[in-house]
This record gives C-alpha cells, sequence and structure tokens, in this order.
C-alpha cells in the first residue's frame, strides 16, 4: 500500500468545470474569478476578498499597499515556511524573528511584544496545520503599544497602530469563538497550492475587515492594480464593446489568478464541508490511536476553536533529530510518506546569511528536533489511515 503525503483531491467535478471553462474561451481573469473572490468573502463573512496567484503574492501585496518598505520592520515567527518572511525581504523591509512558546507552535506573544519597536509595521502571526492563533492577544498587544507607532503614509495613519496581518495558508475554513478566519486578523492571506485543503493547483486569496476611513471597493481595486501591471482595466473591463483604452497607474506586477484555477476553486469550495469533515474524522482517529504513545499531539478542536486539519503534527517526546529522522525512513520504507514542519528559518542558509543564528530560539528548536508530520488528506481510505496508524505505532512502542 503505497501512502503519498498530500496529493490533490480531484474529482471528475472539477475536470468537468476546467473543460467547461476552456471550452468558453475565456480561460485568464474573468468571471470565474470574479464569482470565486465573491464566495469566498460570503464563506469568510467579509466585504471583499481577492484572489491572486499565490498566498506570496497576497501577503507581499498588503504590505506593499500599506506602504511597507525600506527602514521599517516586520514581527515573524521564526517557526514557520519562508514566504513568510520572504515578502517581508521582498519589500525592503526587516523580518524580525521572534520565537515559539515553550512547547507550543505560536509566537511567545510576551517576546512579540518586546520586539515592537517605532519601526514596527505589521506582525504576520501563522495559524500553522489549520489552528487560528490567539489573536485575543496579538491585538492587545498592538492596541498597547500604539503610542510606538509612527505612520508612514495615510492608510497607516487610519489604523494608528501595527497591522495584524494572518499567514492563514493552512487555516481556510478553520474558527475561533465564533469567527471565521479570514474575517479575524487585520488582514488574512489564503494558500490554494496544490497541497492545501481546498486547492486551485496554485493559488490564493486575500481578505481583510472592514475599517472606519477606509474604502473597501477602493481597496479592492489597489489590490487589481497591484495584481495586473497597475493596469486600470482587467482584460474583462477591455472586452467590452469600444473598450481598449487603459491607462498604467504605476508598474505594478502580475500575480492574477486565472477562470481556468477559479473554476477548480469554485468546485472544491462546494465539497469542502465534507472536505473538513472527512480531515476531522481521520484527526480523531490518529488522536484515539496515538493516545498511549509517548508523543504530543495539536489539540485541532475543542468548544472554543475549529481548525481546518490541514497537518497532523506529532512530537516524539524526550527524542531528538537523528531518532525522528530514522522514523521517517523507516515509514518510507513501508511506502509511508512523511514530513516535517517545519524548520526554523534561522537554520536555512539565506537567513543565517542575513545574521539569524538558530541558538537564539531555543524553543522553536526544540519544536523541530523531533517533530514528524503523518500524512492528513481527503485522498486516504480508512484501510490507507489503519496501515498508517499501524506503522506509526509499531515503530514507536
Amino acid at each position: 500500500m503505497k501512502i503519498p503525503f498530500s496529493p490533490p483531491d480531484i474529482t471528475e467535478q472539477e475536470i468537468n468545470a476546467v473543460a467547461e471553462t476552456l471550452r468558453s474561451g475565456w480561460i485568464t481573469t474573468g468571471p470565474k474569478t470574479k464569482e470565486f473572490e465573491k464566495q469566498i468573502a460570503a464563506y469568510c463573512h467579509t466585504s471583499k476578498a481577492v484572489c491572486l496567484n499565490s498566498a506570496t503574492a497576497c501577503l507581499e501585496g498588503v504590505l506593499r499597499i500599506l506602504g511597507v518598505g525600506e527602514g521599517d520592520e516586520v514581527i515573524v515567527p521564526a517557526y514557520t515556511y519562508t514566504a513568510t518572511a520572504s515578502v517581508v525581504c521582498h519589500v525592503g523591509a526587516k523580518p524580525v524573528m521572534v520565537d515559539t512558546i515553550k512547547d507550543g507552535f505560536e509566537m511567545d506573544y510576551d517576546k512579540m511584544a518586546d520586539a515592537i519597536t517605532e519601526k514596527t509595521k505589521v506582525i504576520i502571526p501563522v495559524d500553522l496545520a489549520g489552528i487560528i492563533c490567539d489573536y485575543d492577544r496579538i491585538f492587545d498587544i498592538v492596541n498597547n503599544n500604539s503610542t510606538f507607532f509612527r505612520p508612514k503614509n495615510k492608510i497607516q495613519e487610519t489604523f494608528g497602530r501595527v497591522i495584524v496581518l494572518a499567514d492563514a495558508a493552512h487555516a481556510f475554513g478553520a474558527m475561533r469563538n465564533g469567527k471565521k478566519c479570514g474575517e479575524i486578523a487585520d488582514f488574512t492571506s489564503f494558500s490554494f497550492h496544490a497541497v492545501k485543503n481546498l486547492t486551485t493547483a496554485e493559488g490564493g486569496a486575500l481578505t481583510w475587515r472592514s475599517f472606519d476611513g477606509i474604502d473597501n471597493e477602493a481597496l479592492y481595486k489597489e489590490f487589481m492594480l497591484y495584481s495586473l501591471h497597475g493596469q486600470n482595466k482587467d482584460a474583462l473591463a477591455k472586452n467590452q464593446l469600444g473598450a481598449w483604452e487603459y491607462d498604467i497607474v504605476y508598474p505594478a506586477y502580475k500575480c492574477n489568478m486565472t477562470d481556468i484555477m477559479a473554476s477548480v476553486g469554485l468546485v472544491q469550495l462546494e465539497r469542502y464541508p465534507q472536505i473538513l469533515s472527512r480531515r476531522k474524522a481521520i484527526i480523531e482517529k490518529y488522536n484515539k490511536a496515538f493516545n498511549s504513545l509517548d508523543v504530543t499531539v495539536l489539540n485541532h478542536y475543542s468548544d472554543k476553536h475549529s481548525s481546518s486539519g490541514h497537518l497532523y503534527l506529532v512530537r516524539l517526546n524526550g527524542r531528538d533529530e537523528n531518532y525522528r529522522n530514522n522514523i521517517i525512513v523507516k515509514m518510507a520504507e513501508k511506502d509511508i510518506a512523511c514530513n516535517v514542519h517545519y524548520k526554523p528559518l534561522p537554520m536555512m542558509t539565506a537567513y543565517k546569511q542575513i545574521g539569524y543564528d538558530i541558538a537564539e530560539f531555543p524553543n522553536a528548536f526544540n519544536q523541530y528536533r523531533n517533530e514528524i508530520t503523518l500524512p492528513l488528506h481527503t485522498c486516504l481510505t480508512d484501510e490507507m489511515v489503519d496501515y498508517v496508524i499501524d506503522s506509526f505505532v509499531n515503530l514507536l512502542e
């Protein structure tokens, strides 16, 4: 039995939707993308949503539209994928990394508070594995530190404090205290990459809360300009009779979503309640099976929160990297693909070269050194789940 780590869950419905789009003659940004945006906004309980070609483009777009750049600082966790921090480098700002809490994957919020300076413009928390961070705590911190905030432009002045931009690449569909991911942070970036719960092959979406003094429609148009070379008409608008003429407002970027991608996403969104339900069932089966093992797993569900169930992270208590890596090899020998989420950024060459040292992030390293991620996806049959469980339990007993 061969168990891949995270294959896309594509059915004939998605295939037929793509074929229909291809036959329509409209394959770039058009009616399907606009409909997908509307449905995402409705799903997340927000006024607007923007669909782009990646979550990375969404994160960077927020930073650029907020005016974050040279001389600014953006606080990010040390325990995350590079996209969280690389976008800060792209705009010329400095990523300021914060260690995790002891024995946890979220940032240490006390250390996060200490990291805020007059240069801090944005904090990017990460909703790792599909579990929403403690945004009540985060907003308390940024509000209590508002006297430090030095706005550089009008939109920053409107906030009057450090802005909270959620990297929710894993968390589409998650909830906390009765609110959907997407309506909690100031801005929220989702990923629809091939390995995500809901996929468009590549792709991402951005949502934001409504704020006094900010016109949602105007902000939406800013993101459209950012994603289409700064062109004031998209292809759909230019296709109207006699409407060929356009202007380039500023030399921007090219990161729009296509209707081919959106047609996949629309079907996935229709199927999403069942996808979330199946992921929850697998997680609960894993939890029950591993209850007697000397491991620590994430709490994906409680009366106050519901995860998107994106990743099943397991910490092998008291073990080290060598032991963990050996378990991954032995699982691979049984044709079960496992992974690690994540190798902390200060261990990566790119971030070591700009001065980061993992020795300064002991909690993040401790989380990484014995973490193993088991397969969790909706292509798993009950028989496959049982095989993963039996194989893992036998290796650890």
